[in-house]
Parts: C-alpha cells; structure tokens; sequence
C-alpha cells in the first residue's frame, strides 16, 4: 500500500527538482582541486620568500608578540597560544599549529630557534610533551622577525572571519629562509631548504646591498654552504654549487667520529656529531637491524652515552682484529651515519610559488628588507613631521598666553574658540585643538624651554629621516649596519665542516696507494687488520703498546726523549706473546688488544700505550717484569740467584701457567730470550756481576726449579738479569750506586757505564767479579743493567735522564749524577741493529 504525499513535502520535492543545475563533473574537479592547490601552497605549506616563514608560523610569532610574550617575560602554557591563534587567525586545527611551534623551539631543527620552550619539546627520536605540559615565550631573535609592526613597514589583511588584522608578511630583520631553513609539501610541489650560519648570510647579504650587481660567486665567497644545527660533515661541495646556482641540488651528510680507545683491550668508534634529523636511537637500531642481517660485521656493541651535560655520545664497540677505518666505512654505508639532503627551494614570491637559487634568495629578501626601512622611515618622519606642527603651536600659543586664555574664557562653545584662534593666530584646526586640550600645568615657563628644545631635535631628527628618504645609498647603508647589528648580537661560529671530498685517514690512503688500480678508484679497505710485522713493547714505567709496523724501532726512525724499553718483542698483528710476572706466572697475550701507537712517532713518553695493571690482571704484590716470545728458548733469572732455561712446550688451551717453581720469598728478575751461544749475565746489589754461557744451563720443563746461576753473599741479591750476544761490541753495563736506606729522589747516587767485554768469562754458580767500586756513603747498587748499548735512563714517569757518556773502568767508581734514575734499558735491541744493518 503506497503512502500518500502530503502538500507539504509535494510542495518540497518541487522546490527541489526546479533548483537542480546540471554540470560538468570533470570541470566541477578541476575548479575544486586547483582552489584547494592553491589555497594549500599560498596558505599552509610554502614559506614566503621575504620573511622565510609559512602563514601559521608567521601568525604564531605575531601573536606572541600581541601577547606580550617577550623574553624577559615568564612562560606561559604552550595550550593558551595555540588556542589565542586558532581562535583568533589560524582555524585549521590545534596539532597544526602545536607542531609548528614545536619546531621553532628545537635547537636541533633550527638554525636559529625562534620560540623559548620551556619543558618536553622532544628530540630527534621522540616527540614533544602535549600544550598542556609545556611552556613557551619567544626566544631573543624572534623580536627581531616581528619588530616595528606598529610603524606601518607592511601591510595588514583580514583574518579568516575579517575581525582583526595580521601581517601579511613580517619585517623580518635577518634571512630567516635561509639561517633557518625550511619544509613543507603542498600540491604536486614540495620546499626542502638547508639551514645557513646567520653570520655568513649576513656577511653576503650586505655585500649584494653594496653591490647589487654581484655574482653569485661573489656571494659564494662568503656562504661556502650549509650549516646544519647538528654539525656534522658535509662531504662533496658540487651539489651545493648546483643548489645554490639554480635552486635544486644535493649533498651528502655524515657524522663526526673520533677512534678512541675504550680500554686497554677495546677500541671504539665515538660518534659526538650525526646528520642533520638523525637521532641516536635510529642510528642504534639500524646498525642492529644490519649487524643481524650479516652486512655489518666487527661492531661488539653499541651504547648511547648521550646526556645534557656532554651532549651526544654514541659509542660504537668494535671487536679485536678489525680495522676500525673499513667499519666506519660499512657504518656509512649500511646505516643513517651518512645521510643525503635534497635541496629544492620553492618559496613564495609574490604569491607565486617559484624555485630560487641563493642569489635571488637573498636579492628578494634585501628588497624586502629596504622597503621595510623606508616604509619605517617614511612612518618616522610622518610622527616627527606631525609632532613638529603640534609644538610649532604650542608655542604660538605660549608667547601670548593670557589672551589665548581671554578668548577660550570669553568664547561661548569651543568651536567659537577654535576658529577664533585659528584667525587670530593663523593657526591649523589641529594645532587649536590640541591647544584647547592643554592642562594648564603645561603653559609654564619651564615647559616653554622644553618645547624649544624638542622643536630643534625635531628638525634635525626630521632633516635626518629626509636624508634617508632621498638618498637610496643612506637608505642601503642603514640595512647594512642593523644587519651587521644582528650578526654581532646573534652569529655563532659554524659547527658543520665542509669537506671538497671524502676525508681520507692515513690508513685508507695507504690502502688506496697500494691496491691495484689505485689510480683515482676507490680500494676497498681490508675489514680485518693484517697480520703484519709489529714490535710489542713494555716499558720501564709500565706501559704496553704495539707499533703499527716493525720499521717504527728502525735504526733510522726519529730519536725523542722516551721511555726506556723494559722489553721489545718481535711478533705480529694477530701474535701472541708471554707475559711473565714477579711470582713466575707466565700469561698468554694477544698482540692484536694492545692499543697501536703511531707509526714513527719517536714514541714520546710512548704515547698511545696503556698501563700494564690494566692490561693484565696481576695478583697482589704481583709485578709484569717482561714480554717474551712463546716459540722461543727462554732464560729466566731470580733475585736469590737461581737461572732457569724454559723449553717452549707451553699449553695450547690455557691462558696462564707457572713457569718457574720459585722458593719463600724468591722473585723472577728478568726473563730473556736465550739461544745456546748467549751469554748470561747477573748484577747483584752489591756490585758482583757475573757472565757465563748459556749453554751451561740445560733447558727445562715448565714446571722445574731451575739451578744455581751465580753465588750470593749473606744479604746480597741480584737487581739485574739479562742475555747479551757473545758477538755484541757495543753491549755495556750500567750501574748506579747508592746509599742503602736513602729516602727515593733524595740522594741520586754515582752512575758508570763500562763496555761488557771488559768482563771476564766465568762458570755458573761462581760469585763473579766487582763491577762497580762505591766511594764513601755508599753500600749498594741502586741500579744494574747489561746489554746493547748505548742504554737509555728514565724516572718511573718516563722522564729521560742523563748518563755518563764516557766508558769507566770495569771495577772503578762512578760519577755523581744531578737527577735520579730509576731505570735502565737498551735504544733498541741487539736483534733490530742486526736486522737493520743486512
């Protein structure tokens, strides 16, 4: 059954059907889509060329500055602005508006922050607080973007619902397009512009105002590139020549990392610096992903040690035996370490979206820039000029006081007055109103001189802004010195580094140099460090390093002042080598955990190297006395006299093991390689020295005691035990006598140094002969030492001292020395003289 219409809804579909317009859909999309185009480009996302800001940017800055929100002025709640400039000039939203003011507060998304944000504005990993936990005031700069809007300097248009008026655009007393970048994607079009040095910008910005027909390489001179807020590293400047000369190009970014070592067993890649809107927790999850993924390779560990005092601090941990140059390089690869930045500078000019390069960038902002000042200018004069009037008459009017005062009394109404006055004294309808308004208070005697003062400032002040006015090369030297203004009171230095090309270490330049078709192509650096040739070193102070390669000990190496070498073992990269103790531990060390020390560096004080206590984990009252080679014949000596040649028939599957069985209170002295042929020489305290053969003493097992080697007298003990070469002519012997008992540093003692071979020969177990005659007040050997000279002396720090350089007899006396020494040990080994002089 069918429902009946009634009249009123007959009436209705009527109205409805002879209203119906028929169209064309295709046009009705094509009208509807261009509208919204150009409403998303003019009104949302494309900066404006002359103040660098988009509109709801431009409308937060204003109307903080409206509320009074200056920088010596208190916080206020990021939720009360947003809602000032939705209510009031931007109705598209509060995220909208809450994420613009958001990034105008980020020290790492600009340049040059516009807005003080107080609280959680967040980070490169996280986002910010909600408005109703944050505060925020404008920050310094920004009240140079919105200054002198009340002198007419641009013009004003309607809000949304005509109400109240905005700028249409802001003074803007510094490049902010430039200093501070700019994003954004409209409609089939996008702005992605890099943030510069304010100070380089301003340097070029001046120059185009005194040279308006600079180039753009002339302004090139002063802005090489960009200056990313992060720092960072730009590598390769020809896609910022592309950008700047026609508004589109690209560059790449990297971070800034340093080779530390972490501990002495650990190098490390430090990260203080990534690329522009990298964060850390990214960089971290990236190399994660890729170290899982099998294509990063060498990385132990990555911690992030970044905090607000120290600023970012990324430390990547690497494993022992890789080159840390090739896994930086994967790093840059494989992960945002290294990261691209697609310059495309569309902006508004003149409501038209266009894409500039740097010299028109900056030409349109200094046009901007002088018509500001001039409309400035212009306003002055006009206030100046208007003020000028209103004295000129007040002056008029105070010469003859009283019978301006008799014609206001005697006048019926103030109109009468006014067009008495203004017949009687000639005066505009401006100046005998602002006469009428007067307190009498104003027309004393005093008040006259102050008008005459002001009138004269007036004049000049307006003969001034005239000058300005009719003078453009006044009017651009005025832009140019508030310009430099703001350079002083605002520039920092530049924090990105600009690289022409890849930046290229000592180690991959090597690896460049010696791979094949090195010749302008890239190398690929070997992951792994090479088992190449290496001395490992232990020095009197204690310190372990290896050198990169065996030539750093060359005979023809530089010779600073250094430590002096306790041992010097010759091995390789991927070695290993013993590390015997006082207790006769011996250790098993892997040369690669030594840290490197840099090639030829003389090795002052051994820079690079680490101490031994953290080196290698000693027992209490423990020492390290030597490093010495596991393949090898060794000869270890004790302080009760007692020799001992070690077989090396060590254990493969342990770390550490005892290599001499020692008695109550014995202690190794010295261990050193010893072939049937060496000699064996003992130093006692108390002067004895004794030299036998080698082959006297039969190797042993590891576990055994050893045998007499040279006989004590009652409270003697040895101090030095070493081999020297039978066919060494430069070896000699060092002793350093003293008083028993001295308190250290307090009394030097005398110091001799005598060829070796002025010693005789004798058997083991015998007491051997005087080697040093004390003078009066000594009793002991502080020091002895015997082996291929010349030897070097040092303090315990590292410090060289001095020895006599003249050879004394075998059982004479020594010289008196100004510093004390305590320690003794060869230039260089017997073994490198040999190797160097074949």
């Amino acid at each position: 059954m069918a429902r009946r219409q009634t009249p009123a809804a007959a009436a209705l579909v009527q109205d409805y059907t002879e209203n119906i317009v028929d169209i064309d859909v295709t046009s009705e999309m094509e009208g509807s889509f261009l509208e919204y185009a150009y409403s998303v480009i003019y009104s949302r996302a494309l900066p404006d060329a002359r103040d660098g800001l988009k509109p709801v940017q431009r409308r937060i800055l204003f109307m903080m500055s409206e509320m009074g929100l200056r920088p010596d002025r208190g916080h206020v709640k990021s939720a009360r602005v947003v809602g000032e400039v939705m209510g009031k000039l931007h109705p598209h939203g509060d995220t909208a508006i809450y994420d613009a003011m958001v990034r105008m507060a980020q020290d790492f998304s600009l340049r040059l922050p516009l807005i003080d944000g107080h609280g959680n504005f967040g980070s490169l990993d996280d986002g910010p607080a909600a408005p109703r936990y944050t505060e925020a005031r404008l920050a310094a700069a920004a009240l140079t973007l919105t200054d002198h809007l009340d002198e007419d300097v641009v013009n004003f248009i309607p809000n949304y619902d005509n109400q109240l008026t905005q700028p249409e655009v802001l003074p803007a007393a510094f490049p902010n397009l430039l200093v501070n970048g700019a994003t954004g994607i409209a409609v089939g079009m996008a702005t992605n512009m890099a943030p510069h040095n304010l100070v380089e910008i301003i340097a070029a910005a001046r120059h185009l105002i005194a040279n308006p027909d600079a180039t753009l390489a002339d302004i090139m001179k002063f802005v090489p590139g960009p200056d990313l807020p992060t720092g960072g590293r730009i590598v390769g400047l020809d896609g910022i020549r592309d950008a700047y000369a026609t508004g589109r190009g690209s560059f790449k970014t990297r971070a800034k990392v340093e080779v530390e070592q972490l501990s002495a067993r650990r190098t490390g890649l430090v990260v203080t610096e990534l690329p522009y809107m990298v964060g850390p927790e990214k960089v971290i999850e990236k190399i994660k992903d890729a170290v899982n993924g099998k294509k990063l390779t060498g990385i132990s560990d990555v911690v992030d040690l970044t905090d607000r005092k120290h600023g970012l601090r990324l430390v990547i941990e690497l494993k022992n035996g890789f080159n840390p140059n090739a896994v930086l390089q994967q790093l840059y690869r494989y992960s945002p370490m290294e990261d691209s930045f697609g310059i495309n500078n569309v902006t508004l000019v003149d409501g038209q979206p266009q894409t500039l390069g740097l010299l028109q960038l900056l030409s349109v902002y200094v046009g901007h820039r002088i018509s500001v000042v001039r409309r400035r200018t212009a306003f002055r004069l006009g206030k100046k000029k208007d003020r000028l009037h209103l004295v000129e008459g007040l002056l008029i009017a105070i010469v003859d006081i009283d019978e301006v005062i008799q014609i206001i009394r005697s006048s019926d109404e103030a109109s009468a007055a006014r067009e008495r006055l203004m017949s009687i004294y000639d005066l505009s309808e401006i100046q005998a109103n602002y006469i009428l308004e007067l307190r009498l208070r104003q027309l004393t005697k005093y008040s006259r001189i102050e008008l005459e003062k002001e009138q004269d400032q007036l004049r000049r002040e307006i003969e001034e802004l005239e000058a300005i006015l009719a003078s453009d090369e006044r009017l651009r030297d005025l832009v140019s010195s508030e310009l430099a203004e703001i350079a002083e009171k605002y520039g920092t230095p530049r924090r990105t580094v600009l690289l022409e090309s890849e930046a290229v270490s000592p180690t991959v330049a090597a690896a460049l140099a010696a791979g094949p078709g090195a010749k302008g192509k890239a190398v690929p650096l070997a992951l792994e460090i090479a088992d190449d040739p290496c001395w490992a070193i232990l020095t009197a102070s204690g310190q372990i390093a290896r050198t990169s390669n065996r030539d750093d000990l060359s005979e023809t190496g530089p010779r600073t002042k250094h430590d002096v070498f306790r041992s010097v073992v010759k091995t390789s990269a991927r070695g290993e080598v013993a590390a015997v103790t006082s207790l006769g531990r011996m250790l098993r060390v892997q040369v690669m955990d030594m840290p490197v020390l840099p090639p030829t560096s003389g090795l002052p004080n051994l820079a690079g190297g680490v101490p031994a206590k953290d080196f290698i984990t000693l027992l209490k009252g423990e020492a390290l006395v030597a490093f010495a080679p596991l393949d090898e014949v060794l000869a270890i000596g004790t302080a009760l006299g007692v020799v001992k040649r070690v077989q090396p028939d060590y254990p493969l599957n342990r770390e550490d093991w005892e290599v001499i069985t020692l008695k109550d209170k014995d202690t190794v002295v010295g261990v050193e390689s010893a072939a049937d042929d060496d000699h064996l020489v003992f130093v006692t305290r108390q002067a004895q020295l004794l030299r036998f053969s080698a082959g006297a003493v039969r190797p042993q097992g590891r576990t055994a005691g050893g045998m007499a080697g040279i006989k004590l007298a009652d409270g003697d003990e040895v101090v030095h035990f070493g081999t020297v070469r039978p066919d060494d002519d430069d070896a000699v012997v060092v002793t350093i006598a003293g008083t028993n008992g001295a308190l250290p540093g307090t009394a030097p003692g005398t110091a001799k140094v005598t060829a070796l071979a002025e010693y005789p020969l004798k058997g083991r177990a015998t007491a051997g002969v005087r080697a040093h005659r004390f003078l009066k007040g000594e009793d002991v050997l502080l020091l002895g030492w015997a082996g291929h000279g010349p030897a070097r002396a040092s303090s315990l720090a590292g410090v060289a001292r001095s020895l006599p350089q003249e050879h004394g007899r075998r059982d004479g006396s020594g010289i008196p020395l100004s510093q004390a020494i305590d320690a003794i040990g060869p230039s260089m080994t017997w073994s490198d003289t040999a190797e160097a002089a074949s």
